[in-house]
Protein backbone atom coordinates (compact mmCIF):
# COMPACT_ATOMS: atom_id res chain seq x y z
CA UNK A 1 0.00 0.00 0.00
CA UNK A 2 1.52 3.19 -0.90
CA UNK A 3 0.22 6.63 -0.03
CA UNK A 4 2.61 8.81 -2.16
CA UNK A 5 1.50 10.77 -4.73
CA UNK A 6 3.71 10.08 -7.85
CA UNK A 7 6.59 12.37 -8.52
CA UNK A 8 5.23 13.66 -11.89
CA UNK A 9 2.14 14.78 -9.78
CA UNK A 10 3.98 16.61 -7.10
CA UNK A 11 6.08 18.33 -9.51
CA UNK A 12 2.65 19.41 -11.07
CA UNK A 13 1.21 20.22 -7.07
CA UNK A 14 4.16 22.66 -6.80
CA UNK A 15 4.07 24.55 -9.96
CA UNK A 16 0.01 25.00 -9.68
CA UNK A 17 0.22 25.98 -5.84
CA UNK A 18 2.60 28.94 -7.09
CA UNK A 19 0.49 29.51 -9.97
CA UNK A 20 -2.61 29.96 -7.61
CA UNK A 21 -0.55 31.68 -5.25
CA UNK A 22 1.08 34.72 -7.54
CA UNK A 23 -1.86 34.60 -9.94
CA UNK A 24 -5.01 33.63 -8.92
CA UNK A 25 -4.99 34.92 -4.90
CA UNK A 26 -4.50 38.27 -6.11
CA UNK A 27 -7.74 38.02 -8.65
CA UNK A 28 -9.97 36.30 -6.28
CA UNK A 29 -11.73 38.81 -4.79
CA UNK A 30 -12.29 40.69 -8.29
CA UNK A 31 -13.98 37.81 -9.80
CA UNK A 32 -16.53 37.98 -7.35
CA UNK A 33 -17.08 41.29 -7.52
CA UNK A 34 -16.89 41.89 -10.62
CA UNK A 35 -18.71 39.06 -12.14
CA UNK A 36 -16.52 39.37 -15.56
CA UNK A 37 -14.97 35.80 -16.78
CA UNK A 38 -11.24 35.68 -15.56
CA UNK A 39 -10.23 35.70 -19.37
CA UNK A 40 -6.43 36.41 -18.04
CA UNK A 41 -6.71 33.36 -15.68
CA UNK A 42 -8.28 31.02 -18.63
CA UNK A 43 -5.06 31.75 -20.43
CA UNK A 44 -2.84 30.91 -17.75
CA UNK A 45 -3.96 27.49 -17.33
CA UNK A 46 -4.02 27.36 -20.52
CA UNK A 47 -0.11 28.35 -21.30
CA UNK A 48 0.77 26.19 -18.45
CA UNK A 49 -1.05 22.70 -19.61
CA UNK A 50 -3.46 22.68 -17.38
CA UNK A 51 -6.66 22.61 -19.38
CA UNK A 52 -5.00 19.32 -20.83
CA UNK A 53 -4.48 18.01 -17.22
CA UNK A 54 -7.62 14.93 -18.16
CA UNK A 55 -7.29 14.97 -21.92
CA UNK A 56 -5.02 11.65 -22.70
CA UNK A 57 -1.56 12.30 -24.64
CA UNK A 58 -3.02 10.97 -28.09
CA UNK A 59 -5.88 13.93 -28.27
CA UNK A 60 -3.14 16.62 -26.96
CA UNK A 61 -3.55 16.44 -23.74
CA UNK A 62 -0.75 15.67 -20.50
CA UNK A 63 -2.80 12.22 -19.51
CA UNK A 64 -2.47 13.18 -15.93
CA UNK A 65 -5.89 11.99 -15.70
CA UNK A 66 -8.44 12.80 -12.84
CA UNK A 67 -5.92 12.42 -9.91
CA UNK A 68 -4.01 15.10 -12.17
CA UNK A 69 -6.92 17.78 -12.36
CA UNK A 70 -8.10 16.94 -8.46
CA UNK A 71 -4.58 17.97 -7.25
CA UNK A 72 -4.55 21.19 -9.97
CA UNK A 73 -8.08 22.20 -8.26
CA UNK A 74 -7.50 21.83 -4.83
CA UNK A 75 -4.69 24.30 -5.33
CA UNK A 76 -6.43 26.90 -7.38
CA UNK A 77 -9.43 26.66 -5.33
CA UNK A 78 -7.60 27.90 -2.03
CA UNK A 79 -8.52 30.76 -3.21
CA UNK A 80 -10.74 30.87 -5.89
CA UNK A 81 -13.28 28.64 -6.70
CA UNK A 82 -14.41 30.33 -9.58
CA UNK A 83 -11.26 29.89 -11.19
CA UNK A 84 -11.24 25.79 -10.08
CA UNK A 85 -14.52 26.01 -12.12
CA UNK A 86 -12.69 26.57 -15.28
CA UNK A 87 -10.61 23.63 -14.96
CA UNK A 88 -13.32 21.61 -13.89
CA UNK A 89 -14.94 22.16 -17.15
CA UNK A 90 -12.44 20.52 -19.09
CA UNK A 91 -13.96 17.35 -17.55
CA UNK A 92 -17.47 17.75 -17.43
CA UNK A 93 -18.72 18.09 -20.53
CA UNK A 94 -15.59 15.78 -21.84
CA UNK A 95 -16.40 12.77 -20.06
CA UNK A 96 -19.29 11.40 -22.09
CA UNK A 97 -16.49 11.42 -24.83
CA UNK A 98 -13.67 10.19 -23.18
CA UNK A 99 -15.83 7.01 -22.21
CA UNK A 100 -18.12 6.27 -24.89
CA UNK A 101 -17.15 9.02 -28.01
CA UNK A 102 -16.50 7.51 -31.22
CA UNK A 103 -12.79 7.84 -32.66
CA UNK A 104 -14.36 10.34 -34.56
CA UNK A 105 -15.72 12.60 -31.96
CA UNK A 106 -12.71 12.51 -29.82
CA UNK A 107 -10.10 13.50 -32.67
CA UNK A 108 -12.64 16.57 -33.14
CA UNK A 109 -13.23 17.85 -30.03
CA UNK A 110 -11.09 16.64 -27.54
CA UNK A 111 -7.76 18.30 -29.01
CA UNK A 112 -9.23 21.39 -28.98
CA UNK A 113 -10.55 21.72 -25.10
CA UNK A 114 -6.77 20.69 -23.86
CA UNK A 115 -5.14 23.51 -26.08
CA UNK A 116 -7.87 26.02 -24.88
CA UNK A 117 -8.93 26.68 -28.52
CA UNK A 118 -12.36 25.49 -27.57
CA UNK A 119 -14.38 25.13 -24.31
CA UNK A 120 -17.34 23.33 -23.40
CA UNK A 121 -20.15 23.21 -21.12
CA UNK A 122 -22.85 20.50 -19.95
CA UNK A 123 -26.52 20.32 -19.80
CA UNK A 124 -28.54 17.84 -18.06
CA UNK A 125 -30.56 19.77 -15.60
CA UNK A 126 -34.03 21.61 -16.37
CA UNK A 127 -36.13 23.84 -14.55
CA UNK A 128 -38.13 21.16 -13.92
CA UNK A 129 -35.04 18.25 -13.50
CA UNK A 130 -32.71 18.92 -11.43
CA UNK A 131 -31.84 15.89 -8.88
CA UNK A 132 -35.26 14.14 -10.62
CA UNK A 133 -33.46 13.75 -14.00
CA UNK A 134 -35.51 11.44 -15.35
CA UNK A 135 -38.01 14.48 -15.61
CA UNK A 136 -36.22 16.36 -18.50
CA UNK A 137 -38.95 17.49 -21.40
CA UNK A 138 -36.08 18.12 -24.02
CA UNK A 139 -36.61 16.34 -26.76
CA UNK A 140 -34.78 14.91 -29.38
CA UNK A 141 -36.57 13.48 -32.70
CA UNK A 142 -35.07 11.79 -35.52
CA UNK A 143 -35.34 13.19 -39.01
CA UNK A 144 -33.35 11.35 -41.26
CA UNK A 145 -29.90 11.59 -40.76
CA UNK A 146 -30.61 14.10 -38.33
CA UNK A 147 -31.84 14.64 -34.42
CA UNK A 148 -34.17 17.38 -33.75
CA UNK A 149 -33.44 18.71 -30.17
CA UNK A 150 -36.24 21.21 -29.02
CA UNK A 151 -35.67 22.08 -24.77
CA UNK A 152 -34.08 24.07 -22.14
CA UNK A 153 -31.25 23.51 -20.14
CA UNK A 154 -30.30 25.36 -17.30
CA UNK A 155 -27.83 26.27 -14.86
CA UNK A 156 -25.11 25.32 -16.92
CA UNK A 157 -21.81 26.92 -15.84
CA UNK A 158 -19.87 28.46 -18.79
CA UNK A 159 -22.94 28.23 -20.92
CA UNK A 160 -21.83 31.78 -22.13
CA UNK A 161 -18.03 30.84 -22.74
CA UNK A 162 -18.69 27.35 -24.48
CA UNK A 163 -18.38 26.53 -28.17
CA UNK A 164 -19.81 23.55 -27.99
CA UNK A 165 -22.14 21.47 -25.41
CA UNK A 166 -22.93 18.11 -23.69
CA UNK A 167 -27.01 17.64 -24.27
CA UNK A 168 -29.01 14.99 -22.43
CA UNK A 169 -32.22 14.81 -24.21
CA UNK A 170 -35.22 12.62 -24.08
CA UNK A 171 -35.57 9.94 -27.51
CA UNK A 172 -37.91 7.52 -25.93
CA UNK A 173 -41.14 8.29 -24.86
CA UNK A 174 -41.77 11.83 -23.31
CA UNK A 175 -43.44 10.36 -20.33
CA UNK A 176 -40.55 7.85 -20.20
CA UNK A 177 -38.49 7.41 -16.89
CA UNK A 178 -36.56 4.35 -18.22
CA UNK A 179 -33.31 5.15 -18.48
CA UNK A 180 -32.79 3.68 -22.22
CA UNK A 181 -34.89 6.87 -22.78
CA UNK A 182 -32.24 9.55 -22.59
CA UNK A 183 -29.31 9.76 -25.09
CA UNK A 184 -26.62 12.23 -25.36
CA UNK A 185 -25.33 14.51 -27.83
CA UNK A 186 -22.74 17.04 -28.99
CA UNK A 187 -24.26 19.98 -29.87
CA UNK A 188 -21.95 23.22 -31.71
CA UNK A 189 -22.51 26.92 -30.58
CA UNK A 190 -23.19 27.53 -33.79
CA UNK A 191 -26.05 25.55 -34.86
CA UNK A 192 -29.11 27.06 -35.97
CA UNK A 193 -32.12 27.31 -33.56
CA UNK A 194 -29.25 27.33 -30.38
CA UNK A 195 -29.42 30.11 -28.16
CA UNK A 196 -28.28 31.37 -24.55
CA UNK A 197 -31.18 32.18 -22.20
CA UNK A 198 -31.12 34.48 -19.16
CA UNK A 199 -28.05 34.13 -17.02
CA UNK A 200 -27.74 33.70 -13.56
CA UNK A 201 -27.24 35.97 -10.64
CA UNK A 202 -25.40 33.34 -8.00
CA UNK A 203 -24.72 34.07 -4.50
CA UNK A 204 -21.05 32.95 -4.82
CA UNK A 205 -18.72 31.21 -7.87
CA UNK A 206 -19.02 34.50 -9.46
CA UNK A 207 -17.21 34.96 -12.46
CA UNK A 208 -17.86 31.90 -14.73
CA UNK A 209 -21.85 31.99 -16.42
CA UNK A 210 -24.50 30.44 -15.16
CA UNK A 211 -27.21 30.22 -17.07
CA UNK A 212 -29.84 28.78 -20.02
CA UNK A 213 -29.42 26.99 -23.08
CA UNK A 214 -32.36 27.16 -25.15
CA UNK A 215 -32.89 24.40 -28.36
CA UNK A 216 -35.54 25.79 -30.89
CA UNK A 217 -35.52 22.80 -33.22
CA UNK A 218 -31.71 22.64 -33.19
CA UNK A 219 -30.97 20.11 -35.61
CA UNK A 220 -27.91 17.82 -35.10
CA UNK A 221 -26.43 14.91 -37.27
CA UNK A 222 -26.37 10.86 -36.34
CA UNK A 223 -22.48 11.40 -36.24
CA UNK A 224 -22.95 13.80 -32.85
CA UNK A 225 -24.68 10.95 -30.87
CA UNK A 226 -21.90 9.95 -28.05
CA UNK A 227 -22.38 6.08 -27.76
CA UNK A 228 -25.50 4.69 -28.78
CA UNK A 229 -29.41 5.76 -29.08
CA UNK A 230 -30.46 5.25 -25.07
CA UNK A 231 -27.20 5.76 -23.99
CA UNK A 232 -27.90 7.59 -20.45
CA UNK A 233 -25.97 5.35 -18.44
CA UNK A 234 -22.75 7.11 -20.33
CA UNK A 235 -24.23 10.36 -17.85
CA UNK A 236 -24.00 8.37 -14.58
CA UNK A 237 -20.47 6.89 -15.45
CA UNK A 238 -19.38 10.55 -16.29
CA UNK A 239 -20.73 11.99 -12.92
CA UNK A 240 -19.27 8.99 -10.99
CA UNK A 241 -15.75 9.78 -12.44
CA UNK A 242 -16.40 13.20 -11.47
CA UNK A 243 -16.91 13.16 -7.42
CA UNK A 244 -13.56 13.50 -6.33
CA UNK A 245 -12.95 16.34 -9.54
CA UNK A 246 -15.92 18.32 -7.13
CA UNK A 247 -14.59 17.22 -4.03
CA UNK A 248 -11.23 19.02 -4.71
CA UNK A 249 -13.53 22.14 -4.84
CA UNK A 250 -14.67 21.67 -1.38
CA UNK A 251 -10.75 20.40 0.03
CA UNK A 252 -9.36 23.49 -1.54
CA UNK A 253 -11.96 26.32 -0.66
CA UNK A 254 -11.54 24.70 3.26
CA UNK A 255 -7.66 24.44 3.08
CA UNK A 256 -7.76 28.12 2.40
CA UNK A 257 -9.91 28.81 4.85
CA UNK A 258 -7.99 27.30 7.61
CA UNK A 259 -4.89 28.65 6.51
CA UNK A 260 -6.27 32.30 6.15
CA UNK A 261 -7.60 31.56 9.68
CA UNK A 262 -5.26 30.42 11.57
CA UNK A 263 -2.23 33.02 10.37
CA UNK A 264 -4.92 35.73 11.49
CA UNK A 265 -5.94 33.80 14.86
CA UNK A 266 -1.33 33.71 15.27
CA UNK A 267 -1.63 37.61 14.89
CA UNK A 268 -5.13 38.79 16.53
CA UNK A 269 -4.82 39.74 20.15
CA UNK A 270 -7.21 39.56 22.85
CA UNK A 271 -7.24 39.15 26.57
CA UNK A 272 -4.05 39.78 26.97
CA UNK A 273 -3.23 36.73 24.48
CA UNK A 274 -4.06 35.73 21.17
CA UNK A 275 -6.70 33.85 20.11
CA UNK A 276 -4.66 31.17 18.92
CA UNK A 277 -3.54 30.67 21.82
CA UNK A 278 -6.82 29.78 23.21
CA UNK A 279 -7.80 26.30 24.11
CA UNK A 280 -11.16 26.35 22.36
CA UNK A 281 -9.48 27.64 19.20
CA UNK A 282 -6.90 24.72 19.28
CA UNK A 283 -9.39 22.53 19.76
CA UNK A 284 -11.44 23.98 16.56
CA UNK A 285 -8.40 23.89 14.63
CA UNK A 286 -7.29 20.59 15.13
CA UNK A 287 -10.87 19.03 14.72
CA UNK A 288 -10.80 21.05 11.04
CA UNK A 289 -7.62 19.69 10.10
CA UNK A 290 -8.16 16.48 10.90
CA UNK A 291 -11.28 16.64 9.01
CA UNK A 292 -9.40 17.86 5.99
CA UNK A 293 -6.80 15.34 5.86
CA UNK A 294 -9.59 12.75 6.28
CA UNK A 295 -11.27 14.10 3.35
CA UNK A 296 -8.22 14.38 0.77
CA UNK A 297 -7.52 10.99 1.50
CA UNK A 298 -10.98 9.69 0.21
CA UNK A 299 -10.70 12.03 -2.74
CA UNK A 300 -7.39 11.05 -3.36
CA UNK A 301 -8.49 7.40 -3.16
CA UNK A 302 -11.58 7.89 -5.25
CA UNK A 303 -9.63 9.74 -8.19
CA UNK A 304 -6.93 7.13 -7.96
CA UNK A 305 -9.75 4.36 -8.48
CA UNK A 306 -11.88 6.27 -11.06
CA UNK A 307 -8.48 6.77 -13.28
CA UNK A 308 -8.10 2.87 -13.07
CA UNK A 309 -12.04 3.04 -14.54
CA UNK A 310 -13.47 1.68 -11.14
CA UNK A 311 -16.83 4.44 -12.00
CA UNK A 312 -19.63 1.87 -11.89
CA UNK A 313 -22.19 0.87 -9.75
CA UNK A 314 -19.63 -1.30 -7.51
CA UNK A 315 -17.51 1.74 -6.78
CA UNK A 316 -20.16 4.36 -6.18
CA UNK A 317 -20.67 4.69 -2.93
CA UNK A 318 -16.48 5.32 -2.23
CA UNK A 319 -16.97 8.02 -4.93
CA UNK A 320 -20.01 9.36 -3.37
CA UNK A 321 -18.74 9.54 -0.36
CA UNK A 322 -15.54 11.67 -0.94
CA UNK A 323 -17.94 14.05 -2.94
CA UNK A 324 -20.65 13.93 -0.01
CA UNK A 325 -17.72 14.91 2.76
CA UNK A 326 -15.74 17.12 1.27
CA UNK A 327 -18.65 19.40 -0.22
CA UNK A 328 -19.88 19.35 3.63
CA UNK A 329 -16.63 19.59 5.10
CA UNK A 330 -16.26 22.99 2.87
CA UNK A 331 -19.42 24.11 4.60
CA UNK A 332 -18.34 23.58 7.93
CA UNK A 333 -15.02 24.99 7.60
CA UNK A 334 -16.01 28.11 5.95
CA UNK A 335 -18.58 28.64 8.77
CA UNK A 336 -16.20 27.72 12.07
CA UNK A 337 -13.48 29.78 10.33
CA UNK A 338 -15.59 33.14 9.51
CA UNK A 339 -16.86 32.93 13.53
CA UNK A 340 -12.91 32.90 13.93
CA UNK A 341 -12.52 36.32 12.73
CA UNK A 342 -15.81 37.58 14.49
CA UNK A 343 -16.52 41.13 13.20
CA UNK A 344 -13.81 40.72 10.73
CA UNK A 345 -14.69 37.30 9.17
CA UNK A 346 -18.25 38.96 7.84
CA UNK A 347 -16.41 41.95 5.88
CA UNK A 348 -15.02 41.85 2.64
CA UNK A 349 -11.79 43.31 3.91
CA UNK A 350 -11.05 39.08 4.50
CA UNK A 351 -11.72 36.65 2.46
CA UNK A 352 -14.09 34.48 4.91
CA UNK A 353 -17.39 35.76 3.76
CA UNK A 354 -16.07 35.03 0.22
CA UNK A 355 -15.06 31.52 0.62
CA UNK A 356 -18.81 30.90 3.12
CA UNK A 357 -20.94 31.75 -0.03
CA UNK A 358 -18.92 29.75 -2.59
CA UNK A 359 -18.74 26.29 -0.86
CA UNK A 360 -22.42 25.86 -0.67
CA UNK A 361 -22.56 25.96 -4.43
CA UNK A 362 -20.33 22.59 -4.05
CA UNK A 363 -23.12 20.92 -2.16
CA UNK A 364 -25.43 21.23 -4.62
CA UNK A 365 -23.67 20.81 -8.23
CA UNK A 366 -23.31 17.28 -9.88
CA UNK A 367 -25.48 15.60 -7.24
CA UNK A 368 -26.84 17.06 -4.45
CA UNK A 369 -25.24 16.07 -0.61
CA UNK A 370 -28.97 14.45 -0.20
CA UNK A 371 -28.50 12.36 -3.75
CA UNK A 372 -24.87 11.37 -2.22
CA UNK A 373 -25.89 9.86 0.92
CA UNK A 374 -29.27 7.74 -1.30
CA UNK A 375 -25.90 6.54 -3.51
CA UNK A 376 -23.78 5.77 -0.28
CA UNK A 377 -26.61 3.80 1.43
CA UNK A 378 -28.09 1.90 -1.49
CA UNK A 379 -24.12 0.46 -2.04
CA UNK A 380 -24.06 -0.50 1.47
CA UNK A 381 -27.82 -2.50 1.40
CA UNK A 382 -26.45 -4.25 -1.86
CA UNK A 383 -23.23 -4.82 0.21
CA UNK A 384 -21.04 -3.34 -2.68
CA UNK A 385 -19.68 -1.60 0.21
CA UNK A 386 -19.38 -4.39 3.61
CA UNK A 387 -16.65 -5.15 5.77
CA UNK A 388 -17.42 -8.75 5.52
Amino acid sequence: MDFDVPPELVELQATVRQLAQERVAPRAREIDLDEAYPQDLFELFVETGLTGLCIPEEYGGSGAGILGLTIAIEEVAKYSNAAALILLLTRLPTGSLLIAGSEEQKRKYLPSIADGAQRAAFGLSEPQAGSDVMGMRTRAVADGDDWVLTGTKCWMSGVVQADWYCVFAKTGPADSRAHDSISVFIVDRETPGLSIGRTDKKMGVRGVDTGELILDEVRVPAANVVGEIGGFRICMLGLNAMRPIVAARGIGLAEGALMYAVEYAKSRAAFTETIADMQGIQWRIAELATEIEAARLLTYRAAWMADRGQYNKKWVPYLSMCKYYATELAVKVSNHTLQMLGAAGYMQDHPMELYYRDAKQLTIVEGTSQIQLGLIAKGVLDHDLWWD
